[in-house]
């Protein structure tokens, strides 16, 4: 323990209380109750209140201005700048928050390859915060911890703020920032979990690329024969949930890595929303929800019991638990090259096949879109669909530009001879308020289809406009749902919100198309009057 406060000291916190490192999961839970930082549940779990921020602050991310990585980020709406001198002044804030307190240290890796993964070191004051570290991250042995270095240190002084902001020049007084080239950030003003797990996301976003590996927002499991999907899909498409197969098993919901030697997790745990959880839709969830799960600003009664459909406190409920609380995940949490990639969108316009099998050139312009399309809320007589188009599916997270993403998919797919598909597990027959959301049974039957190889043996058509190769015939799926203008009852009506849709496609794209492009897919887009 000595060894930790030198090196608590050598950072510039100065003179800790006391310094709980790598606490096991009894220990972290005694102090949490102990220090009135959660409640217990009745299932099990402890369940923390994040206070105002119930989610990420992604205008207050900043990534230091500074060579070499000015170079290679991409500067903009998502990856803000912020000066060496500005970072360097909180920085001071963060270390003197931290310094003269009781301090709880989690050393982790993330990245299951051996050739990729990262050490990395969390320091906070609360130990809730150690306890969703060690939920969310790889957790080393007791042999590994020995001589442990970090490669990366995150300070997490959620109890400071800036508070001369304005006059820093940035967006307020919460500040989540990466020193790239010295391999640390600091956090403060916001309690929100989520910030650690996202930051080394993004850190994972900017170092793989940079070494020829591909580093991914999806989910992933694996066969009994080995053979590796990948799904990726924004909020509310289905990733968890159809990645979630009791005949396969779980390598991980959320961050994945591709390198040399096949696909795996950044993590060690999952980070599944829980509004509106219910027991029968989500076993597998459900069932994880017990001691070492941390919930999230849920609402708990006296006695200990959890109401899942209140959104009293923010519709973001969460739940964090070691994977292991999954029966059926993956050891080692990796697996070989993937055998297919699947594209989920809920598309709320109804005009997307609910499968359809993707060229390279496609796969690309599909993975740069990362377009699905929500409904517009639930406020009185707001039925119009709202398209979102997040790159690489998860834009948000890249630090690099988009196009460094699918370069390294594109040159994978080839590689590995990998089978791409989109399936739109939104609505058929009409738009939303008048088709019907696409049946679970059908995507389940396309999803099997596609991971037994079934699919490879149907006669495909192509689509009008979108051009996509959708199945004829695909098991016991109406073959009017499998071409979706056959689904609809107004053909005239599809023409017109197909080709409204392709517009948005062809609006989005635009900007790949700039001349230094490196490489412009926007033929295997959607083409109007095709």
């Amino acid at each position: 323990m000595s060894d930790i406060k030198q090196q608590l000291d050598n950072l510039g916190i100065k003179n800790p209380k006391e310094v709980f490192y790598n606490l096991d999961y009894d220990e972290l839970i005694d102090h949490e109750l102990k220090n009135g930082e959660c409640k217990l549940t009745k299932c099990g779990a402890t369940a923390v209140d994040t206070g105002i921020f119930t989610g990420r602050s992604p205008k207050d991310k900043y990534f230091v201005y500074r060579d070499p990585s000015n170079k290679y980020i991409a500067w903009g709406d998502v990856n803000h700048k912020v000066t060496a001198e500005v970072f360097n002044e909180l920085l001071e804030v963060a270390k003197e928050q931290l310094s003269n307190k009781s301090l709880y240290v989690m050393d982790v890796y993330t990245g299951a390859s051996e050739a990729s993964k990262r050490k990395v070191r969390f320091i906070s004051e609360l130990a809730w915060q150690a306890h969703f570290v060690k939920n969310m991250f790889i957790r080393p042995t007791k042999e590994e911890l020995k001589g442990f270095s970090p490669d990366f240190t995150v300070l997490n002084a959620c109890k400071a703020i800036d508070e001369k902001y304005k006059e820093h020049g940035l967006n307020s007084e919460v500040f989540v920032m990466f020193d790239v080239e010295n391999n640390i950030a600091i956090i403060g003003g916001t309690y929100y979990g989520g910030e650690m797990k996202k930051g080394i996301f993004s850190m994972m976003n900017y170092w793989l690329p940079l070494e020829g590996k591909l580093s991914m927002h999806c989910s992933a499991n694996v066969g009994k024969d080995g053979d590796t999907a990948l799904f990726f899909g924004l909020s509310g498409t289905g990733k968890t949930t159809l990645s979630t197969d009791p005949n396969r098993r779980l390598i991980g919901d959320d961050e994945h890595g591709w390198d040399d030697e096949g696909v795996f997790n950044f993590e060690g745990g999952c980070y599944a929303k829980v509004i509106n959880l219910d027991k029968e839709s989500e076993p597998e969830i459900y069932a994880a929800i017990k001691r070492n799960a941390l919930l999230e600003n849920v609402v708990v009664d006296e006695e200990g019991n959890v109401d899942y459909d209140d959104a009293s406190k923010t519709e973001n409920t969460r739940v964090s638990y070691p994977i292991e609380h999954i029966t059926n995940h993956q050891p080692g949490l990796k697996a070989g090259h993937p055998k297919n990639i699947i594209f989920l969108t809920a598309d709320a316009f109804g005009v997307l096949p609910p499968v359809s099998k993707l060229s390279k050139e496609q796969a690309m312009y599909y993975f740069l879109s990362g377009y699905t399309a929500k409904v517009a809320g639930t406020e009185r007589g707001i039925t119009e669909p709202v398209a979102t188009f997040s790159a690489c599916f998860g834009e948000a997270f890249l630090p690099l530009h988009p196009t460094v993403y699918a370069k390294l998919l594109g040159e994978k797919i080839d590689k590995y001879g990998v089978n791409v598909y989109l399936v739109n597990t939104g609505w058929t027959g009409g738009k939303y308020g008048v088709g019907k959301r696409m049946s679970i049974k059908d995507t389940r039957a396309c999803i099997n289809a596609i991971l037994d190889g079934t699919i490879e043996n149907c006669e495909f058509d192509t689509t009008k406009t979108f051009r996509l190769k959708v199945p004829k015939k695909l098991g016991d799926i109406d073959p009017k749902v499998l071409n979706p203008r056959e689904a609809w009852a107004d053909k005239d009506e599809f023409d017109k919100t197909r080709d409204m849709l392709a517009e948005m496609f062809i609006e989005n794209f635009k900007k790949y198309q700039t001349e230094d492009s490196e490489f412009d897919f926007s033929e295997a887009g959607p083409k109007i009057g095709s």
